[in-house]
């Protein structure tokens, strides 16, 4: 979880919607995994 609250988009909440809320959560842990 700490890796994720490195993104502010993510830590901040900044998208209002929950569905682009949830497909930039997957492509932050698509990064995340392939590193």
């Amino acid at each position: 979880f700490s890796r994720l609250k490195q993104f502010r988009r993510l830590a901040t909440r900044y998208d209002k919607t929950a569905s682009s809320f949830l497909g930039m959560l997957h492509f932050v842990s698509a990064l995340l995994w392939l590193r």
